[in-house]
């Protein structure tokens, strides 16, 4: 039971670290993230995420269910994060104005809301994934293949960690609140997994779905937010080539613990 646990707080607490090491490049670099170096982070996020929602969530929901439960959950996760778009308040780093309902906040706090948008899915997906383990077992999913998505999502968190912490410093924070305002904005990661695993435990039933969902709401991220940032104005190859390795990256990961 004890070991049980450990497994599982491992897999729900990697991602949040991936984020928190990302933040601490705030005492690091002083002048910023350069514009190459910022495609070539978003796009690997990208290829990240593309090739976790496909390897990691797709597959193991068509494995345990069918395509049209699959694709059901994977268009319910599109609509879901639609909706939080629209309705939330945020900013995007290399935007110039706030999307969702209009609102007083602040650049930082509305930068801060976005990466929580951003996180959401991801959180979902290792919730899920953790969830898959514990009732697959040794089956189609189980505890390599669920530490795999984490160690993936933790990945491209450890850039993002970057791209939120440098922009807060940049805008007058000091290297102390930049960091911990960057390491805390992952901490809906493990919420948002923690939630997922309890909902799934009562309704394992549902677990396919939710495979699909997270890996949906995932893609909406990527399409609607992080290939536009990657490829817009110069350099966009930069972000295609980071998109490329964050994709075989986590597909041999996938393979190696799958």
């Amino acid at each position: 039971m004890y070991n049980h646990f450990m497994e599982i707080f491992l897999l729900l607490i990697i991602p949040f670290l991936g984020t928190m090491l990302g933040s601490l490049s705030v005492f690091f670099f002083h002048e910023g993230i350069g514009e190459k170096t910022g495609k070539a982070i978003t796009g690997f996020a990208a290829g990240v995420m593309i090739a976790a929602s496909v390897w990691s969530l797709l597959l193991p929901a068509i494995d345990d269910s069918s395509y049209y439960t699959a694709a059901a959950g994977f268009l319910a996760g599109i609509v879901f994060l639609l909706i939080l778009d629209s309705v939330v308040p945020h900013i995007h780093a290399t935007a110039d104005k706030a999307e969702g309902k209009s609102s007083m906040l602040s650049k930082s706090a509305l930068l801060m809301l976005a990466v929580t948008l951003h996180n959401i899915p991801e959180g979902m997906a290792v919730g899920a994934g953790a969830a898959a383990s514990t009732i697959n077992g040794d089956g189609s999913f189980g505890f390599a293949s669920a530490l795999a998505l984490s160690v993936g999502i933790a990945l491209q968190n450890f850039p993002e960690g970057m791209i939120v912490s440098m922009p807060l410093y940049k805008a007058g924070k000091s290297r102390v609140r930049a960091f911990l305002e960057g390491a805390v904005s992952g901490i809906v990661e493990p919420i948002g997994a923690l939630l997922a695993l309890i909902f799934v435990s009562f309704l394992s039933s549902l677990l396919p779905f939710l495979l699909s969902f997270a890996a949906g709401a995932m893609f909406y991220v990527v399409v609607e937010e992080l290939i536009p940032e990657a490829s817009e104005g110069s350099h966009s190859n930069i972000g295609t080539v980071g998109a490329a390795i964050g994709f075989a990256l986590m597909m041999v990961l996938d393979g190696i613990f799958g």
